[in-house]
């Protein structure tokens, strides 16, 4: 699919670190791993900087589903548990997304997530936020179905590898190659955050969590519970905590450095291919491990 040139000086401006409160909606595949759990209760715990209007639940197929629209449920009700333990005083839309991936070319693929990304994108000028911890299928749909909210979305993608890696193939990304293909290709601000060789340093041991919020309220106490439900909680294990990168970005800038480059091209065969002449996006190179989940854990910790 060909999408229109974009408006480069806005497509600059919005690729700068915002300031203020922002409008920001998540999109997370929340049952397949532990790690949306995290960025959801980040986001969540940092209401001054965080105005969460929905959480989308995303599509995703392996081990934990039967397929992708199972998996979209199973994560529905996975968001639903995590608000319970949050119990937020103004607790955002839960809405379910794509009952599949995008098939051979990027088609939308309509849901309620999607529409309802499209019409809260509508209704104000200033950039909505979208935090997508997933396959893209909800967000490049909502782009395919509506255009025009190109310019009016910043979305924060996990996916993908460093773009020095000799492939991108992580499970978000392999998941719906097509919808990842509209996030890089129609111009709409994308700050990308890859997994191996840059999130991939979020790692988080059983005996550390343990230590600093095994106990801390029902927040807490559903973190410690997940470690111990996926059989994390081996001695010497560290799990990769990817999704937290994400909300990190936009909590603080001392959080993650990410540099202005050309849009990469994702290939056939699923590895990155560049050209200087294209469109830029922002893209992750460093992430502050320990400030980032010394943040979440004194923020768990005073909500307990």
């Amino acid at each position: 699919m060909t999408f229109p040139a974009p408006d480069l000086d806005l497509l600059r401006s919005r690729l700068e670190y915002p300031s203020g409160r922002l409008r920001v909606v998540m999109d997370c595949d929340t049952d397949n791993e532990v790690d949306d759990q995290f960025a959801i209760a980040h986001a969540l715990l940092c209401p001054e900087r965080f105005d969460i209007r929905a959480i989308y639940a995303a599509p995703f197929s392996n081990e934990r589903s039967s397929g992708p629209e199972d998996g979209m449920e199973k994560s529905y009700r996975e968001t639903l548990r995590v608000l319970e333990a949050l119990d937020p005083v103004n607790p955002p839309d839960v809405l379910r997304g794509s009952r599949r991936f995008m098939a051979d070319r990027p088609e939308p693929v309509n849901s309620d997530a999607a529409e309802h990304l499209v019409q809260l994108a509508r209704e104000s000028d200033l950039p909505l936020y979208v935090v997508a911890t997933a396959a893209a299928t909800d967000v490049a749909s909502a782009i395919l179905l509506a255009p025009e909210i190109i310019r009016k979305i910043v979305v924060v993608w996990l996916g993908g590898h460093a773009l020095g890696w000799p492939h991108a193939r992580e499970f978000n990304l392999s998941q719906d190659p097509n919808s990842a293909r509209v996030l890089l290709d129609s111009g709409v601000p994308l700050i990308l955050i890859p997994c191996l060789g840059v999130a991939s340093h979020m790692l988080l041991g059983f005996p550390g969590l343990q230590r600093d919020i095994g106990s801390s309220g029902p927040v807490g106490r559903l973190l410690t519970g997940l470690f111990e439900s996926h059989g994390l909680d081996r001695v010497g294990y560290e799990k990769e905590i990817w999704d937290l990168a994400a909300t990190a970005w936009l909590a603080d800038p001392a959080f993650v450095r990410a540099e202005v480059v050309p849009s990469p091209i994702l290939a056939e065969d699923l590895t990155w291919r560049f050209e200087s002449s294209r469109h830029p996006v922002r893209s992750a190179s460093w992430v502050a491990r320990n400030a980032i989940f010394q943040d979440l854990f004194n923020r768990i910790r005073r909500q307990a």
